[in-house]
């Protein structure tokens, strides 16, 4: 994948405060969810094709997904412990 450009944006303090609650509810960083903004903006104005593969999430380890104690829920390990 090519390397993201980089630069300066400056925004008002009160539509960046906005932006970063924003981007806290939908769990992304400020940059995330201004890029996500960005590029829902250009497909509506019709700038960029619907079809185009959304840009890849950072690999997941494992050990984030799930709780090592709810893993054992959901394979039934924690029954055998009874």
């Amino acid at each position: 994948m090519p390397e993201s450009k980089r630069f300066l944006l400056r925004l008002d303090p009160r539509l960046f405060e906005v932006l970063r609650r924003w981007a806290d509810e939908d769990l992304r960083s400020i940059n995330g969810q201004i890029e996500y903004l960005l590029t829902e903006a250009a497909r509506r104005a019709g700038r960029v094709p619907r079809q185009s593969p959304p840009r890849p999430q950072r690999d997941i380890s494992p050990d984030e997904l799930i709780d090592p104690d709810e893993l054992a829920v959901w394979s039934g390990d924690q029954a055998a412990d009874q």
